[in-house]
């Protein structure tokens, strides 16, 4: 029989309990010992169950089943790594994009400062404007103004000259 055909095995467990014998651990061959000893001593052993008598152990709960359990075990370890590697990738993917977002907030941020700080100038440089160009119309219309008065004084210059017995003698002088 091939052990790809096997389709079960039954076990018979003792329905009377068989003690161990005290000279169990140092016995020479365990060929000798019935299995019902060694199924007692396993027994004792923490997390380790025996079926109940007359379980059959079938090829999809035996070791014994055919090859492809190791099969389906290296294929289950290829996904599990494979899911890892996915896992991984995205997890940095998830921070590659934070990243990028904390990049993106932070080019933001700066262009915000920046358009506060031109603005702030902006209205400094208006109002400056403001204040030269007023300075500018003060200044054009005290010309304006003085250049009346430079008008209004030669005229009283001239009068002067013209009604002066002075002026004759100093042309007489030229």
């Amino acid at each position: 029989m091939v052990p790809g055909e096997i389709t079960g095995i039954h076990y018979l467990a003792p329905e009377t309990p068989i003690s161990i014998p005290a000279n169990f651990g140092m016995m020479k061959s365990m060929s000798n010992t019935p299995n019902l000893y060694f199924n007692r001593f396993l027994s004792n052993l923490p997390n380790f169950h025996f079926p109940p008598p007359g379980h059959e152990f079938t090829p999809q709960s035996s070791c014994l089943s055919n090859n492809s359990t190791s099969d389906e075990a290296d294929e289950e370890h290829q996904l599990s790594i494979i899911d890892e590697r996915k896992q991984r990738r995205m997890i940095s993917n998830r921070e590659s994009a934070r990243r990028s977002r904390m990049r993106k907030q932070k080019h933001l941020d700066e262009l915000w400062s920046q358009v506060l700080r031109l603005r702030t100038e902006n209205h400094t440089l208006i109002d400056k404007l403001n204040r030269v160009t007023e300075s500018h119309e003060q200044v054009l219309q005290e010309n304006a103004r003085l250049k009346e008065e430079a008008v209004d004084l030669r005229q009283m210059l001239t009068e002067l000259q013209i009604g002066s017995p002075y002026t004759t003698a100093l042309r007489d002088l030229e």
